[in-house]
C-alpha cells in the first residue's frame, strides 16, 4: 500500500472511531476518494480483527470492542488554534531541514491541517471527558451533576445527550433534554458526569454547530469585514491565532480581515477596544450592531 493509501486509511480510521457519524458518502467525501475505496477499507479493518458496525442511516464506526479500540479513540487533540502555532514553528524551520518537511507531513497526513495529537487530559475532567465517550459510544442520555452556567454562577443538573466534542475536548455539544435544543457545555465546568440506562431519544434534532475565531459558537454565522491598523493586527493574532488564516495584507500598514463570526459580542469587544485603529468595512448589520452597544454603553454614564 502506497504513502497516499496508508495516510488515508488512518484517517479514515480516526473518523470512525470519533464521536462523530458518518455516511460512507460523507467518509468518502471527506477523504477525497470513492465509496468503494471506503467500502474496500471497511473490509480490510474487518479483516485484521476491528469489529465495525453498520447503523441506521447508513453510518459505519469500529466497535469499542475491537483490539487497540481504546487507544485509538482517546486521542485528544489541540485546538486549531494550537495547530495554527504548532505549524507555525515548523515553518519557522529552515527548508533545508529535513525534519520540518517530515514533521509536516506525518502531522498533515492523519490530523487534516486543523488539529493534532496528543494533548493530555488530566484529573477530574478526563474522568468526565471518558464518561462522555463512552455514553456517545453507547448512544446513551447522561447528567451533568452541578453544571456551573456562565451566565447566573449557579450549579444545576442537566439531563443531556452528549453529540460530538470540540478539538481538545474543551467543549461538548449536547442535546439539553430540559430545553428541547442543542447547546455547547464547557467540561471544565462540569462537576461529574452520570450515564443513564436512557438511549438518545431525540437524535434526529442533533446538530453542532460552528466555532468562530473569536471563540464564540453557534449554528449561523455572519460575515465581517475589519481594516486593520498595525496595533490591532497584531494584538488580534497574538489574542486570536486563528484570525490569521482570514488576513490579506493590503499594505505596509493596513490588514484586511475577512471572516466569519457565529455572533457579534467577541467580534465588537475586540472593535471597541480599538476603535481608533480599525474601520468596518462592508459589514450593515455589524455597524448596527456596534452603534446600539456603544448607545447602551453611554446611557449609563
Amino acid at each position: 500500500m502506497d504513502q497516499p493509501k496508508i495516510e488515508r486509511v488512518l484517517r479514515l480510521m480516526k473518523m470512525m472511531t470519533s464521536g462523530n457519524r458518518y455516511t460512507v458518502e460523507e467518509l468518502a467525501e471527506r477523504l477525497d476518494t470513492s465509496y468503494r475505496s471506503i467500502y474496500r477499507y471497511i473490509d480490510t479493518f474487518k479483516e485484521v480483527g476491528f469489529v465495525v458496525h453498520k447503523e441506521e442511516g447508513g453510518v459505519y464506526r469500529l466497535g469499542k470492542e475491537s483490539p487497540y479500540f481504546k487507544d485509538i479513540s482517546q486521542l485528544i487533540h489541540f485546538t486549531d488554534e494550537e495547530a495554527h502555532i504548532v505549524n507555525q514553528l515548523i515553518g519557522a524551520l529552515d527548508d533545508t531541514n529535513t525534519l520540518k518537511q517530515n514533521l509536516r507531513r506525518k502531522l498533515s497526513s492523519v490530523y487534516n491541517c486543523t488539529s493534532l495529537a496528543n494533548s493530555i487530559v488530566k484529573g477530574k475532567n478526563a474522568e468526565n471527558v471518558n464518561h462522555i465517550i463512552e455514553a456517545i459510544e453507547e448512544r446513551r442520555q447522561v447528567v451533568l451533576h452541578d453544571y456551573s452556567s456562565s451566565h447566573t454562577g449557579s450549579k444545576r443538573d442537566r439531563i443531556v445527550e452528549p453529540i460530538s466534542f470540540t478539538t481538545n475536548y474543551v467543549q461538548i455539544w449536547c442535546y439539553d433534554t430540559s430545553d428541547n435544543k442543542t447547546k455547547i457545555f464547557n467540561t471544565a465546568r462540569i462537576g461529574s458526569v452520570e450515564i443513564l440506562n436512557n438511549e438518545w431519544q431525540h437524535e434526529t434534532e442533533h446538530r453542532c454547530g460552528h466555532i468562530d475565531i473569536f471563540r464564540n459558537t453557534g449554528f449561523e454565522q455572519m460575515r465581517v469585514q475589519l481594516l486593520l491598523g498595525v496595533m490591532s493586527h497584531n494584538l488580534l493574532i497574538e489574542e486570536y491565532p486563528l484570525a490569521e488564516r482570514d488576513l490579506t495584507q493590503r499594505d505596509d500598514t493596513h490588514w484586511l480581515l475577512d471572516t466569519m463570526v457565529c455572533n457579534y459580542a467577541g467580534v465588537a469587544r475586540f472593535v471597541i477596544g480599538l476603535a481608533d485603529d480599525i474601520e468596518v468595512i462592508d459589514s450593515p448589520d455589524f455597524v448596527v450592531y456596534l452603534r446600539d452597544k456603544l448607545s447602551h454603553a453611554t446611557s449609563k454614564f
